[in-house]
């Protein structure tokens, strides 16, 4: 062969690799669906599930114009739990069958120009205390491991209007009764960020699924932290809302006087659509109210200016990790930044008031599970069982008179939200724990692990107030870090628009765990 057609060869070779460069870019976008910058910077295996890290804000304006396939978007949900599910043990119950056989129908309708919701089309997946009609509802325990109900609970019939498709039923702590999801009877959930460690409790499923995209959304319920937690250490977004928001019709019970229901999302703006699917008066819960909430308007490049942020002077900031204290404290300058006003507040006796939600949670848990505690006492995992024996022994003039005390807490916090608009404080106070660690150190002191991680969440919950949990940072070793915002009765709304204001001022929200790198298909 001559030079000169040596020479032509590797002309047409250069040629051709200048043409497939673009030509591999651009199928990458089209198949990831869409033109989103951030798949140019992804692997071939985080391409493939590039939609299951999109938002719901980002995946209903496709899904509704037909560029996003319901059946193709569950079917990758699927594979991805398929794939997370022997690493991360974040579902009880998958229902590949049923899900693929809804995404059909939904995707029929939207087809047929009768897109209902923003959440058309959206895979979810809620904790397994939400009775699913013919599908298994175990609440994370042995004695209802077969449990089959015959009716939706509220929520999730509100849900399939708005054309969600379940995917399964995340897993959680026995009876929704512990911070660290780790079940007797079906292993520990993992956290995503490090396996090793807890995923908080008591919906750790739902935040690990949430955080490596195993679904878009889920549903938590929180007694004493069970939503927020699990959103601080996964790094995900949760929403307790104010008591009676929600109905809890069909949601097995923990705490009548404490028990929440909510959402957990990727950021703020998917948490509100699911809050605002969810929430309204419902008959057949008598602590429902019959006052729907304003939508909160989510605008680009907020500024918070006349908002007072709460700063607790004592109790939040204190026996916290440096860390932990370090990264909040750089969050509240945010929110300066922002234009609020950081507004330095003193908050209630709070060791005081833990001890009161702790006494009045040991009653109310172990009047629910009286009968079975006679009757199938060994099928408890121990930890549990040894919480509900505790609250037998509660007297009733012990508890008549928490719930006394309780109105002194809740009028002081009444108080504290009319001079600012938002509290803001830590999550919890140290990142996420080792599996199976019993014990750790607080003042100098060693001290039972549930008593620590639920020490800045238990005692918000008598007042009925909505609290938010967002991601605020990172520790060195790269464990999410959660603020949690506390707002006044029914305002949802203000609080909702203040993290977000936060949230599109950070990045930390949009950073997903490398265990979603390490997935294959």
């Amino acid at each position: 062969m001559n030079g000169m057609a040596l020479l032509q060869i590797g002309f047409f070779l250069a040629i051709l690799l200048l043409l497939v460069k673009p030509l591999g870019a651009y199928m990458a976008r089209v198949y990831a669906g869409g033109g989103h910058p951030l798949v140019y910077a992804l692997g071939p295996v985080e391409r493939l599930f590039y939609r299951l890290r999109m938002t719901i804000t980002e995946l209903a304006p496709l899904i509704r114009e037909r560029k996003i396939s319901p059946v193709e978007l569950t079917r990758q949900a699927l594979a991805r739990i398929r794939e997370l599910q022997p690493k991360l043990n974040a579902f009880i119950t998958v229902t590949e069958e049923w899900a693929l056989n809804q995404a059909e129908q939904e995707e029929k309708e939207i087809v047929a120009g009768r897109h209902r919701s923003m959440l058309h089309g959206i895979p979810f997946a809620p904790k397994d205390l939400f009775y699913t009609k013919g599908i298994k509802t175990t609440a994370g325990s042995k004695i209802l491991a077969d449990f089959v109900p015959d009716f939706d609970a509220a929520v999730i019939e509100r849900l399939y209007q708005a054309g969600a498709i379940l995917l399964g039923k995340a897993g959680l702590h026995e009876w929704a009764y512990g911070m660290t999801s780790h079940s007797q009877h079906f292993g520990p959930i993992r956290n995503p960020w490090d396996t090793d460690r807890i995923p908080g409790g008591s919906s750790g499923g739902c935040a690990a699924a949430v955080a490596t995209g195993m679904c878009v959304f889920s549903l938590g319920s929180d007694t004493e932290g069970s939503i927020r937690i699990p959103a601080a250490f996964c790094g995900v977004v949760g929403l307790k809302p104010t008591f009676g928001r929600v109905s809890r019709h069909g949601v097995f019970p923990l705490g009548h006087s404490l028990d929440h229901v909510g959402p957990l999302g990727k950021c703020v703006a998917d948490t509100a659509l699911v809050y605002q699917t969810t929430t309204g008066y419902d008959s057949r819960d008598g602590s429902t109210l019959d006052r729907l909430p304003d939508a909160a308007v989510f605008v680009p490049n907020a500024c918070l200016k006349g908002k007072k942020v709460g700063v607790p002077r004592n109790f939040y900031f204190e026996n916290l990790d440096p860390e932990v204290e370090s990264v909040t404290r750089k969050a509240l300058a945010v929110f300066e930044i922002l234009g609020a006003e950081l507004v330095e507040i003193e908050v209630p006796d709070m060791e005081e008031f833990n001890a009161i939600a702790r006494l009045i949670l040991l009653a109310e848990a172990s009047s629910v599970h009286v009968r079975r505690l006679t009757e199938r006492r060994q099928d408890f995992g121990d930890d549990v069982r040894s919480l509900l024996d505790q609250g037998r022994f509660i007297l009733a003039t012990d508890y008549l008179n928490a719930q006394k005390r309780r109105r002194h807490f809740v009028d002081a916090f009444r108080i504290l939200l009319t001079q600012v608009n938002t509290i803001a404080m830590p999550a919890v106070p140290r990142t996420a724990l080792q599996i199976g660690q019993a014990k750790i150190e607080i003042g100098g002191e060693e001290c039972d692990t549930r008593v620590v991680v639920t020490r800045n969440t238990r005692a918000l919950n008598l007042t009925g107030q909505p609290i938010l949990t967002l991601p605020c940072g990172f520790s060195a070793d790269g464990l999410p870090i959660g603020l949690q915002l506390l707002g006044a009765t029914f305002e949802e709304k203000e609080l909702l628009e203040i993290g977000h204001a936060y949230e599109q001022a950070t990045e930390w929200h949009k950073r997903r765990p490398d265990v979603v790198s390490r997935a294959t298909p």
